[in-house]
């Protein structure tokens, strides 16, 4: 398959994130915005007004949010109404992020043994999202990603030493400054606010990891496994 686009372009899309989804008002958003509904920030033209000054205003949330190329394929690729188009970001979204996992796991040279596998899970999950839209709102993402997972998580076991398993735990506010967690496992984990300075992360699985506000800097991320860049975007990587 030809390499997909997996990271938003804002310049080729109709906005669709800033219509799409709910949020509410919070630390994250300034305010209450129902789905479907067009941000009161957003312009004629699909360009954000206050796009410099989100964190500023408290959009902090519009900064870390990664479509992962789903919204320029809809506003690209899919012949629909932008309504249907709308509907759609959410699923489309997400296979792109599976899309995303998998790429990622294909340039692990320790999971070599699994590459077919991959590769032929990824064409998989690039036909579905190329399915028609009557076809993309029947599918059952959850069970979809039990099928992935799976794949992603020997991909992940074969590339990382043996380190400690915080999958799913709650992490919130701990501190593990300059903490040895080469090759730790915190799929899922909540990290929000938890303090990781100067911590040696080498090989460490951070696949769907909350880090709103966990604080990286000096940490050593080398070889770090599955972080996104919405992810880095959430945490804390340099001085203010």
């Amino acid at each position: 398959m030809a390499e997909r686009e997996l990271r938003a372009d804002c310049a080729r899309c109709e906005a669709l994130c800033c219509v799409a989804p709910a949020f509410a008002k919070s630390s994250d958003f300034a305010i209450d915005k129902p789905a479907g509904r067009a941000c009161p920030n957003l312009a004629a033209d699909h360009r954000c007004t206050i796009h410099e000054r989100l964190v500023e205003r408290g959009f902090r949330g519009c900064v870390v949010f990664d479509c992962f190329g789903a919204g320029q394929r809809l506003t690209q690729e899919i012949v629909s109404s932008r309504a249907e188009r709308l509907e759609l970001l959410p699923v489309v979204r997400q296979l792109h992020e599976l899309m995303w996992h998998l790429t990622e796991a294909l340039k692990l040279d320790e999971a070599r043994q699994l590459h077919p596998k991959l590769r032929q899970a990824l064409q998989q999950v690039d036909d579905l999202a190329s399915e028609t839209p009557a076809q993309i709102k029947k599918l059952d993402l959850v069970a979809y990603r039990h099928r992935i997972n799976p794949l992603l998580r020997k991909a992940s076991r074969l590339a990382r030493p043996n380190g400690p398993d915080h999958d799913g735990k709650n992490l919130i506010g701990r501190r593990m400054r300059g903490a040895d967690l080469r090759g730790a496992s915190f799929r899922g984990a909540l990290l929000i606010g938890a303090d990781l300075r100067d911590a040696d992360l080498r090989r460490a699985d951070l696949t769907g990891a909350d880090l709103r506000g966990t604080d990286l800097r000096g940490a050593d991320l080398s070889g770090v496994l599955f972080l996104t860049e919405s992810q880095r975007r959430a945490a804390v990587t340099q001085d203010s």
